[in-house]
């Protein structure tokens, strides 16, 4: 695993063709290895980035288990780099989720599954994928600690706030947005730059934004994948609406002096937390479990 202070970190801005992982897994490799050849340690792909968005009922079709000879593939296609990647995992009791995970050293390291399923404006995950139902973080050499979190996620502060008590100093976001996915009022480009710029500031971390480009049916996937530094400044964005490996050099330095600056952290006061918490389920009767 990477020991230093310092991460050479990429994000994959891609197209998918809907329902073909064989296609998709291709596409993979060739960003894989662009990216191994700009020595990058880090590389992150949008959400569902093996699969494609709307998928329906075909999710069955596409789904693949964390062991899969395709994963397995990616993961030994350039083992010294981390690869997060986006699929649909299918886990025990035929349950199947919006998943990212993590491969390094030939192996799967880590699976984030998707916990916030937006079920809304043209949105139906909550009718199609199982609810995930943890927050971890997980070791990205040296002193950096990686939270992950699925697009609609991070619209849930509480889950971002979780992953930064967990120890995260870097936040990666595979998410595949889509122009008025939730209507014409809310604009997907400008929202998305405002809730990762202000998360990246507020908690002292740096953040990789992921995001898709491409049609599927009525839905128009905008790209504007981006990296942003802890004190909430873009470093990088991906400027056109095509394929595209952005990347950038984090020093945890900066998360170092940005959360001695601005400890909320520190400040964050779980026991405060968890003691509301109780109180307002006894209030309404909800157990705590």
């Amino acid at each position: 695993m990477l020991k230093t202070f310092k991460l050479n970190v990429a994000v994959a801005q891609v197209d998918c063709v809907l329902g073909n992982v064989k296609t998709n897994a291709r596409k993979h490799l060739e960003f894989i290895q662009e990216a191994q050849g700009a020595g990058v340690n880090l590389l992150l792909f949008p959400e569902l980035s093996l699969t494609g968005y709307r998928l329906g009922a075909d999710i069955i079709q596409v789904a693949l288990s964390r062991r899969d000879p395709i994963i397995q593939e990616l993961a030994q296609a350039a083992p010294e780099l981390i690869v997060i990647l986006g699929f649909v995992e299918e886990g025990a009791g035929a349950q199947f989720y919006n998943s990212a995970v993590a491969l390094h050293e030939g192996r799967v390291i880590f699976v984030h599954r998707k916990l916030n399923l937006p079920t809304y404006g043209n949105l139906e995950e909550g009718k199609l994928f199982a609810n995930g139902r943890y927050i971890q973080t997980f070791d990205a050499g040296g002193p950096w600690n990686a939270g992950v979190l699925i697009c609609a996620d991070l619209w849930n502060p509480a889950l971002v706030h979780l992953a930064m008590v967990q120890g995260a100093t870097v936040l990666l976001a595979p998410i595949n947005s889509a122009i008025e996915a939730v209507s014409t009022e809310f604009s997907n480009p400008k929202g998305w730059e405002l809730t990762v710029q202000f998360y990246a500031m507020i908690y002292g971390m740096p953040i990789l934004m992921a995001n898709r480009i491409g049609i599927e049916g009525e839905a128009c996937f905008w790209g504007g994948s981006q990296i942003v530094d802890p004190y909430g400044n873009t470093i990088v964005k991906a400027e056109t609406e095509s394929e595209c490996l952005i990347q950038a050099t984090l020093d945890y330095n900066d998360v170092r002096y940005a959360r001695f600056q601005l400890p909320t952290v520190r400040d964050s006061n779980l026991n405060l937390v968890y003691r509301e918490i109780e109180r307002l389920a006894n209030q309404v009767g909800i157990p705590i479990l």
